[in-house]
C-alpha cells in the first residue's frame, strides 16, 4: 500500500494506530457486551481530529487529504468496527452531504461543529419498505409557510440517538418518482444529554433543533454493538426552506454520490477487520501446539493463511485505488463498488476462518475474533448489499462495453 502513501498518510496511520491499541483495544470486548456507546473515546477522537480528517480547517477539519481519511478507518477497523464505522457514518454520511451539495450558510453552521466533533452526524435514507430500493422513499415533505413538512420514519439509522444534525430524504413530488427526492438538514437533541455535557462533547446548545424529529426504537445487533442504530421518526417536522439541501427534486441524485463515497468507506473498515482478524489468527497459529509443533508448521493452516494475506492485499489495492481516484476526481463509482463488494465479502470469510483457526477458543469471548466475525457480516449489507454492488458493477461493465 505504500505506493498511495506520503508521509501525512503514514503519519495518521501511526497515530490512529496507537489509539486503538492503546484507547480502543481495551473497552472494545466490554463496550460490544454492554452495547454502550464509547463516548469517552469519541471525545478523544475529536480532540484527535478523527471526526473531521478530510474536511479544510476553516470549517474546523485536519485539514487531510481523504487518503488519510480512508487510513484512519482502516486502522480503527483491525481492533474494532463500532469505533470505525461511528468515524465513517458521521464523517461520508453525515457531514459530507453538507460539505458537498450545501450552500455556504449550511456549511458554515454546520460543518464546524460536525468537524470538531462537538456533535455527531447521521444520514437518514433508509425505511422500512426501502433499503436497496433507495428511491422507494415513502417519507413526504410537503410544502409550508416558509418551509416545508416532513413525515416518515428512518430505519437502521446509525447515531439517530446520540447523533444532532442528520441530512434526511423525501419524496417533494411523488409523481416525478425519483426526480421528486429532495435532502433535507434537520437536527435533534442526543439521547444521551447529561453525558454528552459531562464531556463537553455531542451537545451544541446554539442549535436550533427541528421540532418534531426524535429518535425511535434502538436497534439489538448481532455485531458493531457499540454503535448507535435506532429509527429517526419524523413527525410533522417543520423544516426551514434554508434547510433544504441542495435543489428541490435533486435528493436521489446526490445521495447515490454519497453512496458511492460511502462504499469506499465500508471498504476501508472492511479490509481493516479483516486484516485484524488475520493478525489475531496468525499470531495464534505461532503459539498454539499440537502434536507437539506449532499449528502454523501444518500445510493446512499455512493454505488458509496464505489465500487470506493474498486475498486481504488485493483488497488493500482495491480500496486505496478507488480512494485514489476520488480524490484525484476521478470516476470512482465502479472500483468503489469493486472494493466494497470484494472487501465486505473478504471479511467474512477471514472473520470465518480466523475462528476456525482459533479452533474452540474462538468460538468464545476470551478472544476478539468471534466479535469480528459479527461485526463483519453487516458489511455485506450496509451501503448497499452485496447483490446491488453486483449490479452497479455489471452496469458499469456493460456501458464501458457499448460504449
Amino acid at each position: 500500500m505504500e505506493r498511495y502513501f506520503d508521509e501525512n498518510h503514514l503519519m495518521i496511520r501511526d497515530l490512529v494506530r496507537d489509539f486503538a491499541q492503546n484507547e480502543v483495544a481495551p473497552v472494545a470486548a466490554s463496550l460490544d457486551q454492554s452495547g454502550e456507546f464509547p463516548w469517552e473515546n469519541v471525545q478523544k477522537m475529536g480532540e484527535l481530529g478523527l471526526l473531521g480528517v478530510p474536511w479544510p480547517e476553516e470549517l474546523g477539519g485536519a485539514g487531510m487529504d481523504y487518503l488519510s481519511y480512508i487510513v484512519a478507518i482502516h486502522e480503527l477497523a483491525k481492533v474494532d468496527a463500532s469505533h470505525a464505522i461511528t468515524v465513517s457514518a458521521h464523517t461520508t454520511l453525515g457531514t459530507s452531504p453538507i460539505v458537498a451539495f450545501g450552500d455556504d450558510a449550511q456549511r458554515e453552521r454546520y460543518v464546524p461543529l460536525l468537524a470538531s466533533g462537538r456533535v455527531l452526524g447521521g444520514f437518514g435514507l433508509t425505511e422500512p419498505g426501502a433499503g436497496s430500493d433507495a428511491g422507494g422513499t415513502q417519507t413526504t415533505a410537503q410544502r409550508a409557510d416558509g418551509g416545508w413538512v416532513l413525515n416518515g420514519t428512518k430505519v437502521f439509522i446509525t447515531h439517530a440517538g446520540v447523533g444532532e444534525v442528520f441530512v434526511v430524504t423525501a419524496q417533494t413530488d411523488r409523481a416525478k418518482g425519483t426526480k421528486g427526492i429532495t435532502s433535507f438538514i434537520v437536527t435533534k437533541p442526543t439521547t444521551d444529554l447529561a453525558r454528552a455535557r459531562e464531556l463537553g462533547v455531542g451537545h451544541a446548545d446554539e442549535l436550533e433543533f427541528t421540532p418534531g424529529v426524535r429518535a425511535g426504537k434502538k436497534e439489538d445487533k448481532m455485531g458493531w454493538r457499540a454503535s448507535d442504530t435506532r429509527e429517526l421518526v419524523l413527525e410533522e417536522a417543520f423544516v426551514p426552506e434554508e434547510n433544504v439541501l441542495g435543489e428541490v427534486g435533486q435528493g436521489f441524485v446526490n445521495f447515490m454520490r454519497t453512496l458511492d463515497s460511502g462504499r469506499i468507506g465500508i471498504a476501508a473498515l472492511s479490509l481493516g477487520i479483516a486484516e485484524g482478524a488475520f493478525e489475531q489468527a496468525m499470531r495464534y497459529a505461532d503459539e498454539r501446539r499440537q502434536f507437539n509443533q506449532k499449528i502454523n508448521e501444518f500445510q493446512g493452516i499455512q493454505f488458509m493463511l496464505a489465500d487470506l494475506g493474498t486475498q486481504i492485499e488485493a483488497a488493500g489495492h482495491l480500496v486505496y485505488h478507488a480512494a485514489w481516484l476520488k480524490q484525484h476526481e476521478r470516476p470512482y463509482a465502479k472500483q468503489a463498488a469493486m472494493a466494497k463488494l470484494f472487501a465486505s465479502e473478504l471479511a467474512m470469510r477471514a472473520t470465518t476462518q480466523a475462528v476456525q483457526i482459533h479452533g474452540g477458543y474462538g468460538y468464545t469471548k476470551d478472544y476478539p475474533v468471534e466479535r469480528m466475525m459479527r461485526d463483519a457480516k453487516i458489511c455485506e449489507i450496509g451501503e448497499g448489499t452485496s447483490e446491488i454492488q453486483r449490479l452497479v458493477i455489471a452496469r458499469h461493465l456493460i456501458r464501458e462495453l457499448n460504449g
